[in-house]
């Protein structure tokens, strides 16, 4: 499943379109490598998307089409939820 499409429906990020502007800014990595929007994500992998001042880093644990709203969270483990309050 592509990257951008896995963010929306995991609900890690609320729109599409939102998910492909973070990758195609480089705030998205799969890996520990950048990632653009149609990088191609498994179970196993570990993103890590950056919003503002925040990080979230977590493993995926499953890929699927759809998902309910009160399902999306099992799709993921957070490994890390961060709050950046240095000024850069």
């Amino acid at each position: 499943m592509r990257l951008d499409k896995y963010l929306k429906v995991s609900r890690i990020i609320k729109r599409r379109t939102v998910a492909n502007e973070a990758c195609s800014m480089g705030r998205v990595t799969v890996n520990d490598k950048v990632a653009k929007p149609a990088t191609d994500v498994n179970p196993g992998d570990v993103i890590s998307v950056r919003m503002g001042a925040k990080r979230l880093t977590a493993e995926i644990l499953a890929v699927r089409e759809t998902v309910r709203k009160e399902e999306a969270d099992s799709m993921y483990r957070i490994i890390e939820d961060s709050l950046n309050t240095d000024a850069d």
